[in-house]
């Protein structure tokens, strides 16, 4: 069992990787054999040296990596964020067996929510245009369990394009501390109203109190 759900990964990996490779400027998918198997490899900060990651080993990675960029259009944006405000660089080579063809530039950490950045020149020459994507707020997540020493995140999910989910924790979700928080409020703001009551009901007995004294 364990070995067919490898192997139907793998296959989901080369059919991504087919998907993402098989684009062209125009966006329309060409004719092409069988894929050869699909891996990746991400280089930068804190990687001593590539790691490089291929379906027949590592398919669920693979798998996730290339979802990272595998919904990229034809144009983004030719502005990226400021230098100051990216944050560390991790530079994703797609492979078709052992040739490169397509690199992009992934920021985990950019300000705003993750950064996608493609360059026109790619390995395998072909023409397309450079732009800058959001990316998936699984990025960092996806990075780091395939391997990239980043620092562990626990409010994101999966998502669409261009982001993902946020959840809470589960430990946040307290209704009965809640509800006995708002039930305190409320104690503290009657009792509040009942003393403006007998301050200004004390008042009023004590201004009829004077007027009676001095009609007499």
């Amino acid at each position: 069992m364990v070995r067919t759900m490898r192997r139907l990964v793998a296959v989901l990996a080369g059919g991504l990787a087919a998907a993402v490779l098989s684009l062209g400027p125009s966006g329309t998918a060409t004719a092409a054999p069988k894929p050869a198997p699909a891996g990746v490899e991400i280089t930068g900060e804190g990687l001593a040296e590539p790691l490089r990651l291929r379906a027949e080993a590592h398919p669920t990675h693979v798998v996730a990596i290339i979802d990272q960029v595998n919904f990229l259009g034809r144009t983004g944006q030719a502005k990226g964020p400021k230098a100051a405000d990216l944050g560390p660089k991790y530079t994703v080579v797609v492979f078709a067996g052992d040739v490169a063809k397509q690199t992009y530039d992934l920021y985990p950490k950019a300000v705003g929510g993750p950064r996608v950045f493609r360059p026109a020149k790619q390995p395998d020459a072909r023409k397309t245009a450079a732009g800058w994507f959001l990316g998936r707020l699984s990025m960092s997540e996806t990075l780091r369990t395939a391997g990239v020493p980043l620092e562990r995140q626990f409010d994101t999910v999966s998502g669409g394009v261009g982001g993902g989910e946020r959840v809470i924790p589960e430990d946040a979700l307290n209704p009965a501390k809640d509800i006995d928080e708002a039930l305190g409020e409320l104690q503290r703001l009657l009792l509040l109203n009942v003393a403006v009551v007998l301050v200004i009901t004390s008042g009023l007995a004590g201004i009829a109190l004077l007027v009676r004294r001095r009609t007499r």
